[in-house]
């Protein structure tokens, strides 16, 4: 199964002229789209050897290996489709607002989240997303009643 490809909103914001924040913008929707089609070879070029990934609240994977190692887990048997509302840059800062949606065979948990990735010589070295455990929880009954009665399943 094949995520469609990132879905971005018409809202960017970033310096007019800033080819950096430009660039380093385009990069994070590189990532995300990557992240969606399982596209490893690339996720990892983007990554930096240094890359820290963390949901807030959990443990943080520290090491581009690490977080590598951690998505590979799941390849093949859980995928990501993202939305993107928002993406804002400045310098080596993105945010990104979003829906993502984590799809394991029929369930599907569809809930918002937003990230801040920092960059350094074109990059990915943090990747923090937020997003609340409550709507999340919400998100995964909603999927697992959704797989009963598919009338109430979301899509973007």
């Amino acid at each position: 199964m094949n995520a469609p490809s990132t879905t971005s909103a018409a809202y960017t914001d970033h310096s007019p002229g800033d080819a950096k924040t430009t660039e380093n913008v385009r990069i994070v929707e590189r990532f995300l789209d990557a992240l969606q089609v399982q596209d490893l070879d690339t996720l990892e070029a983007l990554a930096a050897d240094d890359l820290v990934w963390e949901n807030v609240g959990s443990p943080k994977f520290k090491g581009r290996s690490r977080v590598m190692r951690a998505i590979r887990a799941c390849e093949g048997r859980l995928f990501i489709e993202v939305c993107i509302h928002r993406i804002a840059g400045a310098g080596d800062t993105v945010l990104v607002e979003r829906t993502d949606a984590i799809v394991i065979g029929r369930l599907r948990m569809q809930f918002w989240a937003c990230a801040v990735f920092e960059l350094r010589g074109g990059r990915i070295t943090l990747w923090r997303d937020y997003f609340d455990y409550l709507a999340f929880a919400r998100a995964a009954l909603r999927g697992l009643l959704g797989v009963a009665l598919p009338s109430i399943r979301r899509s973007f």
